[in-house]
C-alpha cells in the first residue's frame, strides 16, 4: 500500500520534471515529501540540499556559486527557509543549454507560492502532496483513513494509542518550532487554543468575532492566525460562491481541518466509538469527503454555496465550464430535499451528486444522483456524468 502511494506521487513528479525545469513539491510536514525526493536523489549526494541541516546551509551561503556547476536533478528541501533562492533558480533555469532541473520542497504554501510565482513565472510547476488518500489506500480501509487521518505515520501506526501519541507530538512540534519560524505567535498555547476553536468550527461558516472575543485579541489577528494555518496546509478555507440572485447569500468562508486525524486529536476523539458518538461526527465526515473529492477530481474552481433562507450546497465545482454540485449526507438512504432542487435551479448545475456511505447508486431526480462513498476511490468527471 505504501509503495503504491509513493509510486502515484512519484509519477506525478516525474511528469512535472519532464515538462519544466523547476518543480515545487508542496505539502505539510511529515506528509512524505522528503521520502519521495530521496527516490530521485539520495541524501549525501552533492545535488541534495536539506536546508534544516547546518552543513547544507553553509554549502548554500553563496547559492549561485554552489548551484551553477551542478548537473542533473538538484533537490532543495525546506526551501521556505531561503526564499532568496528563487531568483537564483530563475537564472539557472533559463540557461541554454539546460544543465539542471530543480525539485524544491516546501511546507508553507502562502508566501512560498507567492515568492516562487513572482520569481519563476512560467517556469514553475507545483505538485501538492498531502497524506494518504482513498484512491491510494483503497475503500477497504476507508474507516481507518477517516479516523486516523492521512499522515503516513499516523495511518500506519501499530495501535490507536501509537497513532494518538504521534499526532500529539506532531501538534506540539508544529506549534513550538514551525509556527514561530513562519512569523506566528511565539506562545504555543495561544495558537493551540485557536486551532482547537477552528476544530469546533469544522464544516461551519467562519466568524472572526467569536474567536477574537474568546482569545482577547483583535479580529485582524484572528484572520492572520487562520491564514497562517491555511498556508501550512492545516486548514482549508472553502470560499463562498455568490452571484446576482434574488436571495441573500452567505459571503464568509467555511473552514475545515484538512486532516481528520488532527481534527479528532484536537476534539479529544481517540477511538471509533468516540467518533461515532461525537456531535461533530457529521461535520468530520463531510470534511473527509470534501477533501477526497477535491483531491480526486482537481476541479478548476471550488466553492460552497448557502443562502440566509437556508438553501445550501456543500461543494460547488467548476470543470470545463460546467457546474457540478455535491451534497454530503451521512445517511443510509438520502432522499430528495427542497434545498437540492433550489441549488439545481439557482446555480444552473449540470449535475448534483449526493455522496453517502451506502453501496447502491440511484437516481433521486433528473440529474440528481446518490453516489456511494466507495465509488470516490475511482471517480472521475466522466464517471459522474454516467
Amino acid at each position: 500500500m505504501v509503495d503504491r502511494t509513493r509510486s502515484r506521487a512519484e509519477s506525478a513528479v516525474r511528469l512535472a520534471l519532464r515538462r519544466g525545469r523547476v518543480v515545487l513539491l508542496a505539502g505539510p510536514r511529515q506528509s512524505g515529501k522528503t521520502t519521495l525526493a530521496r527516490t530521485f536523489v539520495r541524501p549525501g549526494q552533492p545535488t541534495y540540499f536539506d536546508l534544516e541541516h547546518p552543513a547544507d546551509l553553509v554549502r548554500l551561503a553563496e547559492p549561485m556559486t554552489a548551484l551553477a556547476g551542478l548537473r542533473g536533478l538538484i533537490v532543495i528541501d525546506e526551501v521556505q527557509r531561503r526564499p532568496d533562492l528563487f531568483p537564483v533558480l530563475r537564472v539557472l533555469a533559463d540557461r541554454r543549454p539546460s544543465r539542471a532541473r530543480f525539485l524544491v520542497l516546501g511546507s508553507a504554501s502562502g508566501d512560498l507560492l507567492r515568492q516562487s510565482s513572482e520569481s519563476l513565472a512560467g517556469r514553475l510547476e507545483v505538485v501538492e502532496l498531502g497524506g494518504f488518500t482513498l484512491d491510494e489506500v483503497g475503500p477497504a480501509v476507508a474507516e481507518r483513513l477517516w479516523r486516523r487521518g492521512g499522515f503516513p505515520r499516523a495511518f500506519l501506526a501499530r495501535s490507536e494509542a501509537d497513532c494518538c501519541s504521534w499526532r500529539e507530538q506532531f501538534i506540539r512540534t508544529f506549534l513550538e518550532r514551525d509556527v514561530p519560524q513562519l512569523g506566528g505567535p511565539s506562545d504555543p498555547t495561544t495558537l493551540l487554543r485557536f486551532w482547537s476553536m477552528v476544530a469546533h468550527y469544522h464544516g461551519q461558516v467562519w466568524n472572526h468575532a467569536e474567536p477574537a472575543r474568546s482569545l482577547g485579541v483583535s479580529q485582524p489577528t484572528i484572520r492572520r492566525y487562520l491564514d497562517l494555518l491555511t498556508s501550512v496546509f492545516m486548514v482549508r478555507q472553502l470560499q463562498p460562491w455568490h452571484q446576482n440572485l434574488a436571495k441573500r447569500q452567505v459571503k464568509s468562508p467555511k473552514v475545515y481541518l484538512r486532516d481528520t486525524g488532527l481534527l479528532h486529536q484536537l476534539l479529544g476523539i481517540r477511538t471509533q466509538a468516540d467518533l461515532l458518538r461525537h456531535p461533530k461526527l457529521g461535520a468530520s465526515w463531510e470534511g473527509f469527503v470534501v477533501d477526497l473529492l477535491i483531491h480526486q477530481l482537481r476541479p478548476d474552481e471550488m466553492y460552497f454555496w448557502g443562502t440566509h433562507q437556508g438553501a445550501e450546497l456543500d461543494l460547488l465545482c467548476f470543470h470545463r465550464g460546467r457546474r457540478y454540485g455535491f451534497e454530503i449526507k451521512r445517511a443510509d438512504a438520502p432522499t430528495l430535499a427542497p434545498s437540492m432542487r433550489i441549488a439545481m435551479k439557482d446555480l444552473r448545475l449540470h449535475r448534483l451528486n449526493v455522496v453517502y456511505p451506502g453501496v447502491a447508486r440511484y437516481r433521486l431526480a433528473e440529474r440528481i444522483v446518490a453516489v456511494p462513498f466507495d465509488d470516490l476511490a475511482s471517480t472521475s468527471w466522466s464517471a459522474l456524468d454516467a
